[in-house]
């Protein structure tokens, strides 16, 4: 039996959540790092990159509406099932629900990311409504470590989004597109993922983490495929207001 067709729908905008959110540090064990955009003060010398250094599409888009960047692919992981949602400009579609888990999860996620032309994966992160992390959320944050260096050697990044109430704005936005509750039940997932993504364009990409590989040659290669990007998009800039 095929699955229900997955709808668009309008932008959605959500209030702005706790803006005393607690971002905590990844695990020293595990090959990544991740760092918060809110209040960020690097050390002189400090081995690391910043989102100053890594900017979120939608913060690029905001500063310069004219610059040109990739997609981005919201992730909503769960237990069993994880939700997919595409963004291409500032319209957001679900996309699908991959029942997959450990290397073949991440594997299939790169794999869309290639042929969805995306550049940087949202993953939602769980969080209690006051802001603070969950058990989930190291499972979570172990997931998306092991990603990022995947994805860093493809020159893409990872953020983690704050998911809290996520599901539950899926379910009401599908019982308003006239979903019966088996539609529901198998492309919620996706729609949650859909939520993240809106979340974060509606914020601009604030209170939002990136999170980057330990490995010098990895950060280096995300700061060179970066710094190629954005003088490709700023000689694209100059050539319009040439030919306006």
């Amino acid at each position: 039996m095929s699955s229900p067709q997955l709808q668009s729908h309008p932008f959605f905008n959500p209030s702005k959540t706790n803006p005393n959110l607690i971002f905590s540090k990844s695990p020293l064990f595990l090959p990544y790092f991740s760092t918060p955009i809110r209040n960020y003060n690097p050390k002189p010398n400090a081995l690391s990159s910043s989102l100053q250094e890594f900017p979120p599409n939608a913060l690029r888009r905001k500063t310069n509406p004219q610059c040109t960047v990739g997609f981005s692919l919201g992730v909503d992981l769960g237990s069993s099932r994880t939700g997919l949602a595409l963004s291409k400009g500032f319209s957001v579609r679900p996309l699908t629900v991959l029942k997959l888990r450990g290397q073949k999860l991440e594997l299939q996620l790169l794999d869309m990311a290639e042929r969805e032309e995306v550049d940087e994966f949202i993953i939602g992160i769980p969080k209690s409504w006051d802001g603070k992390e969950t058990p989930q959320s190291n499972k979570v944050r172990s997931i998306a470590g092991r990603l990022a260096v995947r994805a860093a050697e493809r020159g893409w990044r990872v953020y983690l989004q704050d998911e809290h109430g996520t599901s539950s704005e899926a379910a009401y936005r599908m019982i308003n597109l006239g979903l019966n509750k088996s539609a529901r039940q198998k492309t919620s997932d996706a729609y949650a993922a859909v939520i993240l993504l809106e979340r974060y364009f509606a914020m601009s990409g604030e209170d939002i983490e990136i999170v980057l590989p330990k490995q010098i040659d990895l950060q280096e290669k995300l700061r060179k495929e970066f710094r190629e990007y954005e003088f490709e998009s700023a000689y694209e800039v100059v050539l319009y207001n040439c030919n306006s």
